[in-house]
């Protein structure tokens, strides 16, 4: 009877064993914007998604994801906000923000990369190797060219300073609508010849560019640094303040994975600059 008992007992407890465990998995929730192909998107193509999956498949922990699209707000809605009637957080990490990044903890970069051009192969434009280049084409020619670029960028830095604002076609970096993407510069008005040259951060031309279904596009690179105009950033990964060890975790994982990242930025066509040195590691505010 008394070995019943303990049977029964061992058999009840079981399940409430595992679902213990279960329970403690840790999780690696991330920020990311559902529609920023080619960082991120909902579906997961993107390569902040690939680098988010990579990190969590690293750790044996659940990938959970928090979307907001990446404007206005992100930081607000989505790494400071908590779920609702709980005191957890929507997501514990930003997969792709810049180093001088101020709203938390930086992690190392994982990514350095510049702007770049692209225009239609056989439209007139093969001979443009570098930016300097195009400057370089006969007034007549360079004169009839729209050159699409987003406002505020160092792209209208560079129209601005080689007199070329008569040619530029605007977009603004955040139009509020969650169903446009940067990269329909690209896909879109390069392609169908609303703009004849597009300007804009290297990893949305180069993968836009690699995704294109008609006319090759060539990717014309600019100096991260030129002309006293910077073009080159270095991105990385932000935690909230007093989060310490994961962002300890995720600089070991960057560390560890640079042959596994570098491949997926190959996948992507994004340009790839040398990282800088790592940075000093700052405390967290008291």
């Amino acid at each position: 009877m008394a070995i019943s008992l303990c049977a029964g007992l061992l058999a009840l407890s079981a399940p409430a064993k595992a679902q213990d465990g279960a329970s403690a998995q840790k999780i690696l929730r991330v920020c990311q914007d559902p529609n920023n192909l080619p960082m991120s998107d909902r579906q997961d193509r993107g390569y902040e998604n690939k680098i988010a999956e990579l990190f969590a498949g690293k750790l044996g922990w659940k990938l959970e994801h928090s979307w907001y699209p990446q404007r206005m707000g992100f930081i607000r809605n989505s790494l400071k906000a908590k779920i609702d009637g709980t005191d957890t957080f929507k997501c514990d990490v930003v997969t792709g923000v810049s180093t001088d990044f101020e709203m938390g903890l930086v992690t190392q970069p994982y990514l350095a990369s510049t702007y770049a051009m692209a225009f239609i192969k056989g439209k007139g434009l093969d001979a443009i190797k570098t930016p300097a280049d195009l400057l370089a084409l006969p007034r007549a020619v360079r004169d009839k060219l729209k050159i699409g670029i987003f406002a505020r960028s160092p792209a209208s830095d560079w129209l601005l300073k080689n007199g070329l604002i008569a040619q530029m076609v605007s977009y603004s970096p955040q139009t509020g609508d969650p169903d446009q993407y940067p990269g329909q510069l690209i896909d879109r008005d390069l392609a169908n010849g609303t703009v004849d040259v597009a300007i804009a951060w290297g990893p949305i031309v180069g993968y836009f560019a690699r995704q294109a279904t008609g006319a090759p596009i060539t990717v014309v690179p600019f100096k991260p640094s030129e002309d006293g105009i910077r073009y080159g950033f270095s991105i990385a990964m932000g935690v909230r303040y007093g989060d310490n060890k994961l962002r300890d975790q995720l600089n070991a994982l960057i560390a560890s994975s640079q042959p596994e990242i570098a491949q997926i930025f190959r996948d992507y066509g994004v340009p790839v600059t040398a990282l800088p040195a790592p940075i000093a590691v700052v405390a967290a505010p008291s």
